[in-house]
């Protein structure tokens, strides 16, 4: 067999490897930022009902525009963002990363750059390479921060075409004020994409980036069903912007990309909204037990706004990794030296991390 080396790819792909989590075995795992919740059995009957009705027609093409299922979405982000939108200013696709795929394919592409302010999202860099964008790594502070000025000035001397801000940021948790976002814009020429795939989760009082979309034209704002919503496998992504932006995305994307099934498992999903995000401060809850619980093992973390906590510092984390897995807990190395990532899960979990935890802080935390 040929090994991929020996194929023609493109130059950019080269000595890459694809995107994502290891899937090991474990009791718990807490390592990929999953709402650890079920989903409630009044949805489940109801989107056993909504896909039955929906497979009669499988045998057409699905909305192309998924006009229903942007309306509902529209609604929901009026309702919970703090701002009016339209359903012409807001598109889906399957996961937020296609939502991002599709950003890059319009507005990077061959001869043009994208900029992110690393450690963020893994995946940014990744599909900008898919897309032929020429990817660069912005600067943060020592503490995972975005310094405005400092941001804002590098923006204005690469004048990249595309600018990515993830707000709550992950890996580390935090999220962007919206000063921040508005100095990035003003800097930019290009498109600015506010990534809030976390933003349910955020702490009380967190702005979104929602409420900055009047008046700027090439600001987006992407969110995710994956997260707060319990719907992972579902695939579904959406982002709000300006009508025209929706309209250039229309420009790249497949026809008939949302399949009717996704589309009707979404729309049952979101008349199902309360329910769903009643979960969401029991995973706050578990966030902040975790948080709470660090330094009583020596350890410490980064404020977060997210389901999750970037928690440290190990003398040496892959090592503090092995150790908590063999105790059949597995969370997430994110490649950040002396810093781990674990996702608040239920209660149940949350006990058997700390428990854990609690066994190998000593022995691997830095200064030990």
């Amino acid at each position: 067999m040929s090994r991929m080396d020996e194929l023609p790819l493109r130059p950019e792909l080269r000595g890459r490897s694809p995107y994502g989590a290891p899937q090991i075995p474990a009791k718990y795992r807490l390592n990929t930022n999953e709402n650890p919740h079920p989903l409630p059995q009044a949805l489940l009957a109801d989107l056993a009902g909504a896909l039955r009705d929906a497979a009669v027609d499988l045998n057409r093409y699905p909305d192309r525009d998924a006009l229903a299922l942007r309306t509902d979405l529209a609604a929901y982000l009026t309702r919970t963002g703090g701002v009016w939108l339209a359903p012409e200013q807001v598109w889906a696709a399957n996961g937020s990363n296609e939502i991002l795929q599709q950003v890059l394919q319009t507005f990077g592409g061959g001869g043009r750059r994208a900029l992110g302010f690393t450690p963020s999202y893994s995946m940014h860099p990744i599909i900008a390479a898919g897309t032929g964008t020429t990817w660069v790594d912005g600067h943060r502070r020592a503490d995972f921060t975005i310094d405005p000025e400092a941001a804002a000035a590098q923006v204005r001397e690469l004048a990249p075409d595309v600018v990515f801000v993830t707000s709550p940021n992950n890996p580390t948790g935090t999220a962007v004020d919206l000063a921040t976002v508005e100095a990035l814009y003003e800097a930019s020429t290009g498109v600015l994409v506010v990534d809030e795939a976390y933003a349910e989760f955020a702490r009380t009082g967190t702005p979104s980036a929602l409420t900055l979309l009047t008046g700027r034209p090439r600001l987006i704002v992407s969110r995710t069903m994956s997260k707060a919503f319990g719907m992972a496998g579902l695939r579904l992504g959406y982002l709000a912007a300006d009508p025209a932006v929706v309209d250039a995305l229309q420009l790249v994307r497949l026809p008939y990309h949302l399949s009717s099934l996704t589309q009707a498992a979404a729309r049952t999903a979101l008349a199902h909204t309360d329910a769903l995000l009643a979960t969401v401060d029991a995973v706050k809850a578990e966030r902040d037990r975790i948080v709470a619980a660090l330094p009583g093992m020596g350890l410490t973390s980064v404020p977060s706004d997210a389901n999750f906590v970037l928690f440290g510092r190990f003398a040496d984390a892959p090592a503090a990794w092995r150790a908590l897995l063999e105790r059949d807990v597995l969370v997430r190395d994110v490649g950040l030296p002396g810093w781990l990532r674990v996702t608040a899960g239920t209660p149940q979990e949350t006990d058997a991390f700390l428990t854990a935890l609690g066994e190998v802080a000593a022995d691997h935390r830095l200064g030990d």
